[in-house]
């Protein structure tokens, strides 16, 4: 046998794939399956963001690119932080990375050594749990429940630093649960920080523009005092449909910034030259199909609460952003679904539904926080209808069996 390292042996594959992996399997031996398991927008590219990348090809845009990002993109990502974030910024001040996730994978692999304490509130996007047990780092997560609105209680996170934690992972609106940052709970982790001189924070902003309640703010600009140790970052994929351009961005301290391109150089070096020219167009092109967008994706929300509201055992709080449900299921838990499966927890739950109601979503555990399961809103308005319909006949038969 390979001997392999023991950085792959912490590293878990992710329960949103997987359950894909087997809604695919399913799908392709014949049976009707939707996927409501990849958070991905089922929305197209805009096309002058797709010219903007052939037109970058077709003049010579294809040699190696510098490994923080091309300067056209870097000078849009700074206007872009200035302009969406109230986040000042030079292009000095931006690195671009191969997607989101390598953004986080820089951050977190620039400044933990094993055993440093990552705090993480739950529920959570398991990517950050990967890299964090990758380097070697211990993920201690903040409980965030349903009935304090999916938010950082900054009582719990005081309680939760200690000796060896470095750093704080932030993300609203939030992948599952859809919960929005607020003033106030920006204003209370501050103040916690402000105690906690050594603790660094990454705020991962990438459903910024995905808000149907409230208002956007980030931690940087809500305590500017505390830039000098905040990473924040987006990118293109969910807000302008772009996921597989792979295209993230970040802004921070820039020593922190160096210290994460030398991480990049290491790794994978640079940023695809025409996916960058794509981001540029994005950036800088007609911002009102976000506000479109959004429109089409609250609709959606609300299509989704509707339909399963009349689930007996289902309870889901209403999402404030992002395109996901994050139904509790705990009130189906011992019950026997139609084919004789004892539900035992969610993930019992999300297999049975898969396999029963032909719908595929992921177990709340996935994402830290059990007993719930999560629903991706980014599909057309009938294929969410028929979805929920399926969810819904398979509580009514569960509940009654």
């Amino acid at each position: 046998m390979i001997p392999f390292s023991a950085r792959v042996g912490r590293t878990r594959p992710a329960a949103t794939f997987a359950m894909a992996a087997r809604a695919r399997a399913l799908r392709a031996a014949g049976h009707d399956v939707i996927s409501l398991s990849i958070g991905e927008p089922d929305l197209p590219t805009p096309p002058h963001v797709v010219d903007a990348a052939h037109r970058a090809a077709l003049g010579g845009q294809t040699r190696y690119p510098p490994i923080a990002g091309t300067d056209a993109l870097r000078c849009a990502a700074a206007r872009k932080f200035e302009r969406d974030q109230g986040l000042p910024a030079t292009p000095a001040d931006v690195l671009v990375t191969n997607g989101g996730k390598q953004a986080i994978f820089d951050a977190v692999m620039s400044v933990i050594d094993p055993g440093d304490e990552v705090l993480i509130p739950a529920p959570c996007w398991a990517g950050y749990i990967q890299v964090v047990e990758f380097t070697g780092g211990i993920p201690v997560f903040i409980d965030c429940p349903a009935e304090a609105g999916f938010r950082v209680d900054a009582a719990t996170l005081a309680a939760a630093i200690g000796p060896r934690t470095k750093l704080l992972v932030l993300n609203y609106p939030n992948n599952p649960s859809g919960a929005i940052a607020d003033a106030a709970m920006l204003i209370g982790i501050a103040d916690v920080l402000r105690r906690h001189p050594h603790v660094l924070t990454i705020s991962d902003d990438i459903y910024e523009h995905l808000i149907f309640e409230g208002a956007y703010v980030t931690l940087a600009a809500a305590a500017p005092d505390l830039a000098g140790r905040v990473l924040t970052m987006s990118g293109v994929s969910k807000s302008y449909a772009m996921t597989g351009w792979r295209i993230g961005f970040c802004t921070g301290p820039r020593d922190w910034l160096a210290a994460m391109t030398l991480v990049q150089g290491t790794t994978t070096a640079g940023v695809s030259t025409i996916s960058q020219a794509a981001a540029v167009a994005a950036l800088d092109g007609p911002q009102d199909l976000l506000e479109e967008r959004r429109t089409i994706y609250r609709r959606r929300r609300d299509l989704v609460l509707g339909a399963l509201a009349g689930a007996p055992g289902l309870t889901c709080s209403r999402p404030e952003g992002a395109f996901y449900a994050f139904p509790s299921i705990t009130s189906l838990l011992g019950c026997r679904t139609p084919s004789g499966r004892i539900l035992g927890n969610d993930e019992d739950v999300a297999n049975a539904l898969l396999d029963e109601a032909l719908v595929a979503t992921v177990p709340g555990s996935a994402f830290a926080m059990p007993g719930h399961i999560r629903l991706s809103t980014a599909a057309s308005d009938a294929l969410l209808e028929e979805a929920c319909e399926r969810i819904l006949r398979f509580c009514i038969t569960t509940c009654n069996h």
